[in-house]
Order: C-alpha cells, then structure tokens, then sequence
C-alpha cells in the first residue's frame, strides 16, 4: 500500500468448530458468546464497552459475527490511533471476558425466565432468544437452515450455531462457561490486520494454549428428501404457498484454487443474470414465483450448491424438482452460449479487479476471504491470488471451449453426485400458535413446580437484573475505556473534487479521482411530471440491474417544501475503454426496450411480490419507517407506494391484472418512459481520473443526443398522505417492530448541527439500555430526517409492543434529566462525526455529491460548504442542547403516529390492553 494511504485495518479471532463436537445441540452457545465477551473484560470492567466504542469512535467498522464453525470480532478505523484503541479493547474482551464470571450477562444475552410478580405468568426474555424468534419467524431462514443441517448431519454444521429458540433455554451457564475455556485463547485464534500502520505496533498488542478443528462431512450413498413447516398465515391459496430447493455438498475433499474459480463462474452462468437458462427456465416455468437457493456457498469447510422455487403449487414440487435436473443435464450435454461466457467471464474479471466492497471496509472484505480458509489450516494468502487461476481458467476455454470445462463440474460435483438433499416446505397456519402454545406449556410447569419462596426469588432476581441493566457505569469505569479527543479529529472534511459542466444543455458533474481506470456515472432524471397513480408501476418498471447498470428512484422532502424531490437514476460503470459500450447500453435499455413480452413481465411482478412479502417479515422495522413517512408527508407517501405495504397491494393486483388487461399495463409503461426519459431536468455525474473524463465527453454528447429535449407529458402535481392512524400490520412472527414518529418542525423547532449528536446519543443510551438491554429486543434506535422533519423510533425484533412505545415517551424526560461529563459530550461528537464524514471509496465519493442532494444545482456546488458548516456546529453542542431538544421530540409523545408490524396475538393483547388502540391491517 502506498504511503500515507487512510489505515484500513482489521482484527478478526476465530472460534472453531463450535459445540456440536461436544454437545449435538442448537442452544446457540457461540451466538451468545459473540454478544456476551463484549459486554466488559478484565480490562475494562464495565457494562458494555462495545457501546462506549459505538459513542465515541470513528470507526468504520465495529461488530462481531457468528459462522457455523467460528466467530469473527472485526474492527475498521482510518484513524490509527483509534483503531488500536479498538483493537486493545477487543483483545481485551475476546481473551478476558467478564461474561464467563457473570451469571447476569448471560441471562441478559442468551436467556432467563423473566417474572415481575409472583401472580403473573413466567415469560422468557433475552437478546439472542428473541433475536433468533425472528429468524425463526422467516420462511427462507428456515428453509436455509434446514438445508445446511441435512448436508452435514454428522459435523458442526448439523446444529445451529446461532441457536434455536426452542433449544436455547436448555442451555447451561457451565455450559456456556466450558465453550469460552476450551476454544477463546490465542493458539486457537487466527488474527488479521490490514492497512499501512506499523507492523512492530502491532506485534506490541499481541503478547501471547488445545487446537480445534471441524471434521469433513463424508458424501451421501444416495439423495435424501426431508419435508419442513414454516408459519404461514390463515387466508389466500395456501396450496400455492410451497417451497421446493435441491442441495449439494460438492466435494468431501478440498478443491483447487483453480476448480473454485470454475465452479464460480459456473454458477454465474446458471444463475448470475436473468437470461442465465437454469434461472430464467425455473422462472419462465411458472411453477413458482422466485428462486431461493444461493447456488455456490463455499464460507465453509465444505462446497454446497442450492437451487429451488418458492410460491410452488402443493402438486408441483416434484416437477420442479425435475426441471432442476432436467435442466442442468441439458447444459451438460449442449454447453453454454458462447456469448454468455464471454459475458459471464468479463463480469467476474471486472469485479475481482475492480474489487468494490461498498462501504464494507476493505480490509475486513480481505479477512473474511481468508479467513474462509485459514481456519481449516489452509494457506490464507490463497483465496487472494487470482489473477494466475483466471489466467489458467481463460486459456483451458480458450483452447479446450467453454464445454469441455464446465459439462466436468456439472456432471462430477452436481448430476453424479448421490450427496443430494431436497428440501420441501410446507406452509402451516398453525405452526406459530402451537411453538408458542408449547413454549407456554413449559413455562406453566417450571412455574407450578416452584415454591412461593422460589416464585418471590425470581422476581426479586428479574428486578435485581433490571436495576443492574438501567444503572449507569461509574465515572471511574467508563474513563477506562481509550478513546479520541477533538484534537485527533481532523479539521478538514475529506476533500472530492468536484466541477460543473454542461454538454448539449445538461449539467454534467465531474470527479476527478483515482478509480483503477473504472468510469463511475449517473444519469438523472426528473420524475416530477409522472402520474401519481403510476409511481408503483414504475417501480417495477426500473427495478432491475442489467450487469453493471442499475435503475432506481430517489424521493426526499427538501427542507422549507411542501413539493419533495424525486428521480430515476440510472447507475452504470464499467472500464474506461468500454465508455461508448457503456452509454450504448444505458441508451438501449431506456429507449429501445418493447413493452411486449407479457409473460416476463408477469415474471418480474411475482418476483417483486415474493421479495416484499419476505422484506415484511425480516425488516419490519423499514416497512415500519416507510409507512411512518406516508401519513406525515408527500415524499414519504411516494417512496411508501414503491416500497411499502402499498406496493405489496398493488402487486397482488397487478399480478391479475397482467392476464386480464395487459394492453393497458403496457399503455402506461410506455407512458412512464415518455414521462421520465427527456434532457429536460436532466444531470450526468460522472467520476474517474482526469484523461478519462475528458474522453467520455463525446459518448456523453452522443447519448444525450438520442434523448428527447422535453417530457412528453405535463408536469403532476403529487399531493397525497396516508391516514394518521394508529396501525398494526399483522404477520405470523414471534417478534416485533414497533415505531413511533412525528414532524418536528411543525413544533417550531430549527435545525442545528447538535441535533445529529442528540440523536445519536439517544440511539446509544437510553434506547439501547431500555429496548435492547432490558427490554430484550434485538435493537431499539432513533432517526432524524432532516429534509423532513421526521423524528422516528423503531425496534428490531422485539418481544414487546406497548412497552416499547412507553418507553419512547419516556426520552424527553430523559433527556431533561441527563447529566454529562464533559468525556461523554466529546464521545457522543466524536461518534457523529464519524458517522457524517465517513470513510467512501472513490464511487461512492462521486456518488455522493451527485443526485442524493435535493435538486437544487446550487446544494452540488456547495456540498463540501455543508460538510465544513456541518462539522462546526458539531464540535460545539452543549448539555443545555440537549434538554432543550426534549421539548422538540415531545411531539413524538403527544401527536405521533405509530405503525408496528406484529404478531395478531400481541396486537389482540395490545387491543385489549388499550381498548382498540390498533387499526390491524393484515398483510401476510
């Protein structure tokens, strides 16, 4: 790495081989160990020290993640000497825990029985219980692990890791304790860094005894079929409502760097775009809606392969299951489009070399590759080095075709390989309703075998452990903590380069930055004179990505307006050498597309509606947030109509009405692309170094020759909210996600910088002690939109419902309550910061300063302006900033709308608490 290059490094320790070798269960031991070593160490002995990092870091990175077979504890910062204190606290908690002396962590991250009186009914309450009822609530999570678990019934892969919430309270502290002895110590350990800090310094932190190690899964004599349930909702055609998916495990022995790359481009091939023919076969089948499956997984030991439908009529599965293997033995013995390869093998190379993480750290993309390997005592350095593996790969198709290299994989890893597990799901109404009635069932005998003596322990322990949760660490406590003063913050935001041109009457936005020879682009369209009755058509009209193109609206209030701000951007990249390629392409798919093929789009809209429906039940929480936005203001109804649980509605219609009118449908297909596709409103945005902007010029004036220099249609006028209602959307799940919000500008609040140190405090205190902590859901934060005004909080994966609401009222008293030290203030603007000028790579720096902002040209011009001011006012909040912000999010309290996505029994509960408080929409 070239000198003075921002640090981007990483620690990761792994765990192997987690309890299935010892105990042949799924209690989740690793799960809740990953969350409980962070909750204080020998070192810094308090609470949480993850949260004092979340407060005051400028970190890129700071989380931890289980596998099957190990768990990775990451950290990523472009401040070196933050990211040693993060590294020093990691050590810290991996090694010296206080979780394996504290019985109390233990209750509060995996489980306990919970009893605030002794007439009331025991419950069970914890972070991963209730985290994992969620996971549990999701048809696809119980298909993924029901597949995983048949494959490998005689390893670790058998159980899960993550934990069942079944199985979970059957676990031990001794237990718990015995897993951090035996696998938590440095010989056991595999530790990452990556960036251009010293390599002494680091040797320094890591002062350093039983090696563990996952057995190989021998392959199957013959193909097994299981059949599974999942919770399914009362209503609709269940019989529609299957799920189908064929299994693999590839290989017992290790593959070759170079057959791991071939079975890689393999599966792009079958699967990786929507012309691939085994996708686009099962999809244009209509035996089925979507696909599930990921095809090639190869995070473990072993290789597995995946491939199914769901939204399968109960008499079709077989023959999906047929069309599979007719299928894949079809291109066995036909070969693959010459074309397709060609197209398959540019699209892998360019993402190897382009190797864009997003804003997932580098590095820690880097370490998560080779740690995949090293944790079997392979070489770590290999599954980096590909360019000498695709070079073999290019030269065997260009000598031997494309049919002698993969008809071999196909035939040996897939259609001769008896190792096969199909997967059927079910759907079942009254799944949820019985694993709850059972649950109950177990805690009614644990209570009935107590005493009055043990009943009043229990309590006494539930409110010792609530005290314990709600108490803040002492002073003396958290100053142990590391962390950054102001001084270590630098005083200027990163600097992008940014010009305003024009070429044939559109703006044109340049960035001059490094980008390996990649040209990043933009093209922006007005979206203000569609029809407001056709915004959810359009979103399934542009929400697809073609290879490197990508097509998606963007809505948002400006701040001041009624009227929001609303695109289309189109987003496309590709090398530099390839930009007329590019422009063509991006012209081709916006102009010269035939709105005919009646069938393919019935396929897109089952997808879509698949997808939602699956989106409902894994991220409530944003279903939520949208439907929050919807009923306080325009923006928010637009992106709730192409996002929402309106554009579920509208999807279930349009699935119908594609048979019965399509002429219409196609009418206004074409209408949309008459609305949006104009020079008018225009604006390109464009990022690469300065010789290849310069050269793109002229296919840019070329492309926007070809476009129209006016809509054809009249501007709309959008003027539209959902009701302020109280709202519960219903869907079978164990868990919550409960949000509450309001405009607080209509209070007469004003903007100020400390708002976003206010907000984030708020996430990291009093919500993430109530909600999370105590509360036992897996998260609870907040959020300020300041374009609109919009102050919301949510849950994630909640075990409660009206408690949670009362504890988002409780935050104005909070805050009017809170004391801080003058470290916690600098902690709480250290942690902001971090978060307003984060670290981008050089796409997304482009990206950023484009069409994001509101469609004022002049808010381009003056984006590194805003970033300065922004960062000013931020350095300088004070104690009395945050009381007074009390008076503002009051209004959350006292006229907010509330939308939580929830199970029908805790709304019932809620209703009958509350008389009626809920108006119920059923969704699912």
């Amino acid at each position: 790495m070239p000198p003075g290059k921002a640090v981007l490094s990483s620690f990761g320790s792994a765990s192997l081989a987690h309890s299935a070798l010892d105990k042949k269960d799924s209690t989740g031991i690793p799960h809740i160990l990953e969350h409980s070593v962070l909750c204080g160490s020998r070192k810094y002995p308090l609470k949480e020290p993850f949260v004092e990092l979340l407060k005051g870091s400028l970190h890129t990175f700071l989380n931890a993640f289980t596998y099957p077979d190990r768990t990775c504890y990451p950290v990523a910062s472009t401040n070196t000497k933050d990211f040693y204190n993060l590294v020093d606290v990691y050590l810290d908690a991996v090694f010296f825990p206080k979780c394996v002396e504290d019985f109390q962590t233990f209750q509060q991250e995996g489980w306990h029985y919970e009893l605030n009186d002794p007439s009331e009914d025991i419950t069970y309450k914890g972070v991963v219980f209730n985290e994992m009822k969620g996971v549990y609530s999701q048809p696809d999570n119980i298909l993924g692990r029901a597949s995983q678990q048949a494959l490998f019934p005689d390893n670790t892969y058998g159980v899960d890791s993550g934990g069942d919430p079944k199985v979970i309270p059957k676990l031990t502290f001794d237990e718990f304790k015995e897993f951090h002895r035996k696998y938590y110590h440095p010989s056991n350990a595999r530790i990452w860094f990556y960036g251009d800090d010293d390599p002494n310094e680091r040797l320094r932190l890591l002062s350093a005894p039983q090696e563990s190690r996952v057995e190989r899964q021998k392959l199957f004599s013959e193909p097994i079929r299981i059949v599974e349930k999942y919770p399914a909702a009362e209503g609709g055609d269940l019989k529609k409502k299957h799920m189908v998916c064929l299994n693999w495990l590839i290989s017992e022995k290790p593959l070759d760097l170079e057959t791991e790359l071939a079975l890689g481009f393999l599966d792009h091939l079958l699967l990786g775009t929507p012309a691939s023919p085994l996708r686009k076969i099962l999809l244009e089948s209509r035996l089925g809606e979507a696909i599930v499956g990921g095809g090639v997984e190869d995070e473990l030991l072993q290789p597995q392969f995946s491939i199914g439908l769901k939204g399968v009529s109960e008499d079709d599965t077989q023959k999906v299951e047929e069309l599979v293997m007719s299928t894949l033995k079809s291109l066995a013995e036909e070969g693959f489009d010459a074309e397709a390869v060609e197209a398959s093998m540019n699209t892998i190379e360019f993402s190897l070399r382009e190797n864009n993480t997003g804003s997932f750290p580098r590095g820690l993309a880097l370490m998560l590759r080779s740690i995949g390997k090293w944790v079997y005592d392979m070489d770590p350095f290999e599954p980096l080095k590909y360019q000498g593996p695709l070079a073999a790969l290019k030269a065997r198709i260009a000598k031997e075709g494309s049919k002698a290299v993969f008809a071999p994989l196909l035939e040996k890893f897939i259609l001769n390989n008896p190792h096969l597990v199909t997967i059927e799901m079910q759907p079942d109404t009254e799944k949820a309703s019985h694993e709850e009635a059972a649950e109950k069932e177990i805690l009614d005998k644990v209570k009935a075998s107590m005493t009055k003596e043990d009943l009043a322990e229990l309590a006494r322990a539930t409110h010792e452990l609530r005290l314990k949760q709600e108490t803040p660490d002492p002073p003396e406590a958290l100053k142990a903590v590391p962390s950054l003063s102001l001084q270590d913050i630098p005083k200027k935001p990163t600097h992008v380069p940014s010009e305003i041109g024009e070429i044939n009457g559109v703006k044109v936005l340049q960035h001059n930055l490094f980008t390996n020879d990649v040209l990043y682009s933009e093209v922006v369209f007005d979206l203000s004179s569609l029809k407001q009755e056709l915004l959810p058509l359009l979103n399934q009209l542009i929400g697809r990505k073609t290879g490197g193109i990508s097509v998606y609206p963007f809505t948002s209030s400006v701040r001041g307006k009624q009227d929001p701000c609303s695109h289309v951007i189109v987003r496309g990249k590709a090398m530099s050498g390839r930009t007329e390629d590019l422009f063509n392409l991006v012209n081709c798919i916006l102009q010269e597309v035939q709105f005919t093929d009646q069938k393919r789009f019935k396929q897109f809209v089952s997808q879509s509606k698949a997808g939602m429906e699956n989106r409902l039940r894994g991220r409530g929480h944003g279903i939520a947030a949208a439907r929050m936005d919807a009923k306080l203001n325009v923006a928010g109804w637009i992106s709730e109509q192409m996002g929402g649980v309106s554009y579920l509605d509208f999807l279930r219609a349009l699935e119908e009405k594609v048979d019965q009118n399509w002429a219409e449908i196609s009418a206004s297909l074409e209408e949309i692309r008459k609305s949006l596709i104009s020079r008018q409103g225009c604006l390109v945005n464009l990022t690469a170094d300065g010789k290849n902007l310069t050269n793109s010029e002229k296919y840019v004036s070329k492309f926007l020759d070809l476009l129209p220099s006016t809509s054809a249609v009249k501007a709309s006028s959008w003027i539209a909210q959902l009701p302020s209602t109280t709202e519960a959307i219903i869907i079978p799940t164990q868990v919550n996600y409960v949000g509450k919000a309001a405009n607080i500008y209509e209070t007469g609040y004003q903007l100020n910088g400390s708002a976003y140190v206010i907000s984030k405090y708020i996430s990291n205190t009093w919500l993430w002690d109530r909600v999370r902590v105590s509360g036992g859901a897996y998260g609870g934060f907040c959020d300020f939109d300041t374009h609109s005004g919009v102050f919301s909080y949510l849950s994630y994966r909640d075990p409660n419902l009206l408690k949670t609401l009362d504890i988002y009222d409780g935050t104005g008293d909070f805050l009017r309550e809170l004391e801080m030290s003058d470290d916690a203030l600098t902690k709480a603007i250290i942690g902001t910061i971090g978060d307003v000028d984060s670290y981008q790579l050089p796409d997304a720096k482009g990206y950023s300063r484009g069409a994001t902002l509101p469609s004022e040209l002049f808010l381009l011009l003056q984006t590194n302006f805003l970033s300065v001011i922004g960062k000013f006012f931020l350095l300088f909040p004070r104690l009395q900033d945050f009381k007074e912000f009390a008076g503002a999010i009051d209004a959350v309290k006292d006229k907010g709308v509330v939308v939580a996505v929830a199970s029908p029994d805790d709304v019932d509960a809620a209703n009958k608490e509350c008389c009626n408080f809920f108006e119920v929409k059923k969704a699912l």
